[in-house]
């Protein structure tokens, strides 16, 4: 099934994080933080100003994005959890 996100909506993968930290230590699955990073899977159009002109997206499908800690609605489509976000709620291209 496609799905297309409407207007300034983007919808994400996230992207695991590591196993270990970085002295080696394995982090138990309770103990880890859901990552704040992601892979941009599709867009929609952009969002429209109050005289109908539209304003482009500046994030595209594969760009690596870094998101707020709470940002996003949880979706599942094809049997993967994806998100759905507003562009505003991306802090930032990687």
């Amino acid at each position: 099934m496609a799905f297309t996100p409407l207007h300034d909506r983007v919808l994400v993968r996230r992207i695991e994080s590591d196993e270990k930290t970085q002295g080696g230590l394995i982090i138990p699955d309770s103990a880890k933080e859901k990552p704040a990073e992601g892979e941009v899977v599709s867009c929609g159009a952009g969002a429209r100003k109050d005289n109908g002109e539209l304003i482009a997206m500046d994030v595209k499908a594969g760009d690596k994005v870094l998101f707020g800690k709470w940002s996003g609605t949880e979706v599942k489509i094809d049997g993967e959890d994806l998100l759905i976000m507003k562009e505003s709620d991306i802090l930032g291209i990687m």
